[in-house]
């Protein structure tokens, strides 16, 4: 690419060209549109989750937020995770613009109308299959890359021009028609009069309901626009400027046809809400609001990874016991963890990653694990680890129990990369092993690993913001009790640091803090503890009032203190390296991301998924959460491991998000401290402090790539990339590794010249029989030489099978019986009985649910076909309606309502009977286009 064309596509990014507008104006963006639908989209969730477990449902205050929602879908603590669920999404549609700005079948450019609806289509598929697996994080990824394409359709055709007043159901569909595509050789529009493009679009092709769509180019003088043909428009867009003249998208109130801009931008929300609508029938309400982040637990996840070899028989017993009580006491509270999750290893096996929200099946299957063999001591405990991480939701907490070295070290930048992308806490529990169990001694010795293997774990643990415990296997279930404070909502970190010296530090406890823990590793460790008030307290004092509980096991101590508000200090003496953590409970948290910036006159930022620039300037964008009242005063990047500090420059971007500019990032390990204001009920202005439990690295080698996020089981999938330096150069050492463990390739080595590029590929092939929604991590590593520097790159794949079944499953009206008369309080009841199949080319109806009534269903498989299902339903005659909600093993959705009132059946009998345009109107209403009210919903 020239350095004239680089510099053109740089400005488009930034511009918002490509699509409704990438960052906060005057005019609605791909931000707002996302946002907007997703809120709405989780109220109705919610409220039909409500209605169907017979709870009330009150109807969040408008406009909606990411806390309001929660508070509504009686989840307040997941609030911190909607609101990353929905950056997550729209970072991924905001990123489409970033990363495809010149392809036309992103963006329903040129007439692209087929190739953008199978982007659509396959996406929503990717979707579909991942929250069958319960893969919730690939399901926003693929979520958000589709629902790009499926906005700008909006914008970039002529779809409201031509009077359509309902989004087009068919962008979601593969089996229908678009609508009528212009021929290749039809001209669609004429010269803009002046700045006035408002009659551009010709007379014929409005008449006739002809859909276009603007072309664009970026290369002066050049275009591949056919004689005739409509443009994009804009400043960026050098179609505009060749015959006919002008452009028809509705980007902004100041496109070329702004004046429509409301209306694009409505019926881009209304189309939104109908492909999360289909979606959640899909999925369900639960798996939905998963997707969301939404639990009514705590949201965190309980996530263990065991060695299982022959030694470990008792610390698998105590897992199984903390297990047991942490599920017997957390059942049905705010604390109870929304997902468990399992990875066993030993030598030379590994996992497979087991996963449920089921309590006890989680009890039982911990309870089903057994330890056996071991040969050799060292054991594929990173192999695992790397699962569990690849597998666990973002800003998880994973605890690992062995008592043997890691026979997988090679992994340990892997673990590194995937812990720093995920902020992942990991705590190693490391006990004594049974030599004769590893080794065949004829005689018992209890031992420790070696001192570098578990540095290994102590290094890793640091990284993460987790403790690297030592203890024996009878301290064990003592030590355990780090798992059942770590699986308490609301968790926040208030301080971080590790040290080999004496230090004094400081942390913040503010109103809304409970339940404050100091967590301290290490060995021949003194301290004191310093009160907001003055009033201090020795490590050796047992009868001092700050500290209300102490526990010392191993090489682990945990503290409990006493609530009060206000600066605290804890001066710690030592001369070995120690870990230092101070958590608490509070609503208030932030959530961040390393962006870059453009440097050019136009603003806008990309997510990295890789490590900053080192020695040059840096961005992040935080976002507070738990407080519609609290702003950012301070963000700084603080070295983990000294006293060194970065302050940034805070830039509100308004609803809760801040832009921070560093002049220079750090080139040692460093985590992020931010601190803040909330007004509390008194109306006074409180402070606050959080930090990051992470630590973070910044680099001087930078590497990039773009590539689908779909695999096709047996195909080939090639992942292009791209390193530079800016330090030395020579031979760069690279790694590629995948959670999946498929077969790949790439080159083990490139040469690498200071101040250039070089490039390399990576060939995954995922085998015939993977299942579709099987989640993938790649992360690509490149190290400099001798190993003074490293970076690397983490993405996710989603595993989709050719789909080929796109008709709904359907209901057959077998009887329907009823006596039930005009006062239904004298009548009995009323009963129907239906086929529900898939058809004969189907791949089989999986779910059949009540989506309204208040009646009894039954289903059974018919025993001559297995692709039938026979659903019988009895209701009383005061609940005259029903619905079933039928969908298939591909997430196909079909709806079968039925009444017992006079020749209703006979007209609601077909499964997708619903009109498109009262299902539109519902969802335009719901988006708030109309004012929201619960008697308009019902």
């Amino acid at each position: 690419m020239s350095s004239k064309l680089a510099l053109l596509c740089l400005l488009l990014l930034f511009t918002g060209a490509q699509g409704f507008g990438l960052f906060p104006g005057k005019s609605l963006n791909h931000m707002d549109i996302t946002e907007r639908a997703i809120l709405n989209a989780t109220v109705q969730a919610c409220r039909s989750l409500a209605q169907a477990e017979g709870i009330g449902f009150t109807f969040p205050p408008q406009p909606f937020t990411a806390q309001g929602v929660a508070a509504a879908c009686s989840a307040p603590k997941s609030s911190k995770s909607f609101r990353q669920a929905i950056q997550k999404v729209i970072f991924w549609n905001v990123r489409v613009d970033l990363r495809y700005a010149l392809n036309a079948s992103f963006h329903f450019d040129e007439e692209s109308f087929i190739e953008g609806r199978r982007i659509i289509t396959v996406g929503i598929q990717a979707v579909k299959a991942s929250n069958k697996k319960e893969n919730f994080e690939a399901a926003r990824q693929n979520l958000g890359q589709c629902l790009h394409p499926l906005q700008d359709f909006y914008s970039h055709s002529n779809w409201v021009e031509l009077g359509n007043q309902f989004p087009n159901p068919n962008l979601i569909r593969s089996d229908t028609s678009i609508g009528n595509i212009a021929d290749k050789s039809r001209a669609t529009c004429r010269n803009c009069d002046g700045k006035d493009c408002r009659n551009n679009i010709l007379e014929d092709i409005i008449a006739e309901g002809i859909l276009t769509s603007g072309y664009f180019g970026v290369v002066p003088f050049v275009s591949t626009k056919p004689k005739g043909k409509c443009s994009h428009g804009g400043a960026v867009d050098q179609t505009s400027t060749i015959q006919p003249k002008g452009g028809i998208n509705k980007d902004t109130v100041d496109s070329s046809h702004g004046f429509l801009h409301s209306e694009a931008a409505n019926m881009a929300i209304a189309a939104t809400s109908a492909l999360l609508e289909d979606i959640r029938r899909a999925a369900g309400d639960k798996p939905f609001l998963q997707m969301m982040g939404i639990s009514r637990g705590s949201n965190k996840a309980l996530c263990f990874v065991i060695d299982t070899t022959g030694s470990m028989a008792d610390d698998i017993a105590t897992v199984s016991n903390v297990t047991a009580s942490i599920i017997n006491s957390k059942v049905g509270t705010e604390d109870e963890p929304s997902v468990y999750i399992l990875v066993p290893f030993n030598d030379p096996g590994f996992g497979p990653l087991k996963k449920t929200t089921d309590p006890e099946v989680f009890k039982n299957t911990i309870n089903s694990l057994s330890a056996a063999g071991g040969g050799d001591v060292p054991e594929m405990s990173l192999s695992a680890l790397q699962l569990a991480l690849a597998g666990a939701p973002s800003s998880s907490e994973i605890f690992l129990f062995t008592d043997a070295p890691a026979k997988d070290a090679h992994l340990k930048s892997t673990i590194i990369a995937l812990i720093e992308r995920t902020e992942t806490v990991v705590n190693f529990m490391i006990t004594t092993s049974t030599a004769t169990n590893r080794l065949r001694r004829s005689e018992q010795q209890h031992t420790r690993i070696a001192a570098a293997d578990a540095q290994l774990y102590r290094d890793l643990a640091q990284t993460s913001g987790g403790q690297a415990i030592e203890v024996t296997k009878s301290e064990l279930l003592e030590a355990s009790s780090i798992i059942t404070d770590s699986s308490s909502s609301s968790l926040v970190t208030l301080l971080q640091a590790t040290r080999n010296q004496a230090d004094n530090f400081l942390f913040i406890v503010d109103e809304t803090v409970t339940n404050v823990r100091i967590y301290i590793t290490g060995s021949s460790i003194t301290f004191t503890l310093i009160s907001p008030t003055g009033e201090s307290q020795q490590s050796s004092d047992t009868t001092g009032s700050l500290i209300t509980s102490s526990q010392s096991v191993g090489n682990f101590q945990t503290l409990r203190i006493i609530k009060q508000v206000g600066q605290w200090e804890i001066k710690m003496v030592s001369t070995n390296p120690y870990s230092l953590k101070v958590i608490g409970q509070s609503p208030i948290d932030f959530l961040f991301d390393f962006v870059e910036v453009s440097q050019g006159v136009f603003t806008g930022f990309d997510v990295l998924e890789t490590r900053p620039k080192a020695g040059v300037n840096g961005s992040l964008l935080v976002s507070l959460t738990g407080s519609d009242s609290a702003t950012l005063t301070e963000v700084t990047l603080v070295e983990s491991a000294g006293t060194g500090e970065v302050k940034g420059v805070v830039e509100p971007q308004g609803s809760g998000n801040f832009l921070v500019q560093f002049e220079q990032m750090p080139s040692v390990p460093f985590v992020v401290r931010v601190k803040g204001r909330y007004d509390s009920d008194t109306g006074t202005r409180i402070v606050f402090q959080r930090q990051s439990s992470t630590t973070f690295r910044a680099s001087n080698l930078t590497i990039t790539t773009v590539s689908n996020s779909i695999l096709v089981p047996g195909t080939p999938f090639s992942v292009a990339f791209t390193v530079m330096t800016s330090g030395m150069g020579g031979n760069l050492t690279i790694q590629a590794t995948n959670s999946q463990s498929f077969d790949s390739t790439f080159p083990t080595t490139l040469f690498l010249e200071s101040g250039n590029s070089t490039n390399g590929t990576v060939t995954l092939s995922a085998p015939l029989n993977t299942q579709s929604g099987t989640d993938v991590t790649l992360t690509i590593e490149a190290e400099a030489p001798g190993g003074a520097d490293t970076n690397y790159i983490v993405l996710r794949f989603t595993v989709v099978n050719p789909v080929t079944d796109f008709i709904p499953p359907e209901c057959k009206l077998i009887s329907l019986q009823s006596n039930c008369s005009e006062n239904c309080s004298l009548s009995t009841s009323w009963e129907l009985s239906v086929w529900v199949t898939d058809g004969a080319e189907g791949v089989g109806v999986e779910r059949v649910t009540l989506r309204q009534g208040n009646g009894t269903v039954n289903t059974s498989l018919d025993a001559g076909n297995e692709n039938i299902t026979l659903v019988s339903y009895s209701a009383s005659c005061c609940s005259p309606e029903m619905e079933l909600l039928v969908v298939d093993r591909v997430g196909n959705v079909g709806s079968c309502p039925y009444s017992y009132r006079e020749g209703s059946q006979a007209a609601l009998s077909m499964a997708t009977r619903v009109t498109q345009s009262l299902f539109l109107c519902l969802n335009m209403v719901v988006l708030g286009l109309l004012i929201l009210t619960e008697s308009c919903v019902q």
